[in-house]
């Protein structure tokens, strides 16, 4: 699959001109004319690469720079920033703000392609990652519970689902879906920030699924803040008639009306602090029996994991 880049620049002839220069690597080329239109775009389409003009009106590169890094899930969105000749000033805060990469109006086809493909091999080499929301995958999730495996460390593992998400699609859109998607993403990472450790991990299986691997001191007040955060959220994606009812109305297989209730999500705790535990299958296992018995709660909560039965936990 073609990389997805984002061209902004105020000038049509410009963007015809890296349009032209990227097609011979094949990129799938995206644009906008200004920055407002491109955070727009970005926050709204999955990109591997922006290519953006300093000087714009609106809103100019440098800050759409600042707000691309400030935010927990594009913060790994590679950037480079296109300055004009001479303008030392222009490279050097484009830099400040977070441009990983610069190149120089009038600028040489051969070397900018030569420095998007270095960065795009170095962003997929550090970062395998869900399209959607920017966090780890599979692929790292299995390499990062096999690793503390490994090296016999005690964790917890969080298996977080939201429930009735389908229905929301359904009702609201995907794109609506995607919102609450990233939005979860963010609220995992803010709560694993605050209440978490230097070392834990936050991956997106897929979908609606997401892990969360930390410590077992940390791991039932961590759960109980994305609990909180997400329940505070989630009101805000539905409408007000929606959200006054506390429910939408969807049909069943029978063509039957049915209420259904806000988003919620549960939680399963996998830990090795009171059960040994060897491969990663075994990890899986435990966590989708107990997201099981956390989703029969109709209610946010998690599920912990114990040698001598569960403890269960309610928002």
């Amino acid at each position: 699959m073609p990389a997805k880049i984002l061209i902004v620049d105020d000038d049509p002839d410009i963007r015809d001109i890296l349009k032209i220069t990227l097609s011979e690597e094949n990129y799938e080329v995206l644009e906008a004319g200004d920055g407002e239109e491109a955070l727009r775009i970005i926050n709204s389409k999955p990109l591997d690469l922006v290519l953006i003009d300093y000087k714009m009106p609106k809103m100019d590169g440098r800050k759409v720079c600042q707000a691309v890094k400030k935010d927990l899930l594009l913060s790994h969105l590679p950037i480079i920033m296109v300055t004009g000749k001479g303008d030392i000033n222009d490279k050097v805060n484009g830099i400040e703000s977070g441009a990983d990469d610069y190149v120089v109006k009038p600028f040489e086809p051969k070397e900018l392609l030569a420095r998007i493909r270095m960065i795009l091999r170095r962003t997929k080499r550090d970062l395998e990652a869900n399209p959607l929301t920017r966090l780890p995958g599979n692929v790292s999730i299995l390499n990062e519970l096999s690793r503390r495996l490994e090296n016999k460390s005690v964790f917890s593992v969080c298996y977080i689902d939201l429930d009735k998400f389908k229905a929301f699609n359904d009702t609201y859109g995907f794109e609506h879906g995607d919102d609450v998607i990233r939005e979860t993403g963010r609220i995992l990472i803010r709560a694993t920030k605050e209440l978490g450790t230097l070392e834990d991990f936050i991956g997106h299986i897929g979908g609606d699924d997401f892990v969360v691997i930390t410590t077992p001191d940390k791991s039932d007040r961590l759960c109980q803040k994305i609990i909180d955060d997400f329940d505070k959220t989630v009101p805000e994606f539905y409408n007000e008639t929606d959200r006054k009812r506390g429910y939408i109305t969807a049909k069943d297989r029978k063509g039957g009306e049915q209420k259904i209730r806000l988003l919620s999500v549960s939680i399963g705790i996998v830990s090795n602090e009171s059960r040994t535990i060897t491969h990663v299958a075994q990890v899986g296992e435990i966590g989708a029996e107990l997201k099981s018995l956390a989703k029969a709660e109709e209610r946010s909560n998690f599920v912990k994991d114990r040698r001598n039965g569960y403890n269960r936990q309610k928002a």
